[in-house]
């Protein structure tokens, strides 16, 4: 990927530099990440790397293509390389598990939204709900 940042950062001026490399790498490694545990990476690695630089960062690579957000919680965003595939995130409200389904899975939905002249940013989607452990251990204590 950082042949691929390098040509990026270039066509638009800027330059590569070894903090913007560390963020994508804490990125991709993260899977799912808000800034704050982006921050958390980075700094496991070099101490000196502020939050500011973080967001502006996670901001430039967003722009370049490199990364994608989408919200997760009613708190920071959480960002996702764009090197995985395209996604749906089902959040359960109870454990705040993450899981990635395929985009298919919401086809029709996205069909319906399109007839309309709607189109979906299938990547930025989060459905939330409670995940099949927490229905199972709820069902379970309300048996007993």
């Amino acid at each position: 990927m950082t042949d691929d940042l390098a040509a990026r950062l270039r066509e638009q001026g800027l330059r590569l530099t070894p903090q913007r490399q560390l963020i994508l790498r804490a990125v991709e490694e993260l899977a799912h990440a808000t800034p704050d545990e982006v921050l958390a990476h980075v700094r496991s690695q070099v101490s000196s790397v502020n939050a500011s630089t973080v967001y502006r960062t996670l901001e430039v690579l967003e722009e370049l293509g490199l990364v994608r957000h989408t919200h997760l919680s009613d708190r920071a965003p959480t960002y996702h390389s764009t090197r995985e595939h395209e996604h749906v995130h089902a959040v359960c409200r109870r454990c705040r598990a993450v899981t990635s389904y395929d985009p298919e899975v919401v086809a029709p939905v996205v069909e319906r939204l399109a007839g309309d002249g709607f189109t979906v940013d299938v990547g930025h989607l989060a459905i939330f709900g409670v995940c099949g452990d927490c229905a199972r251990a709820e069902e379970s204590r309300a048996a007993t």
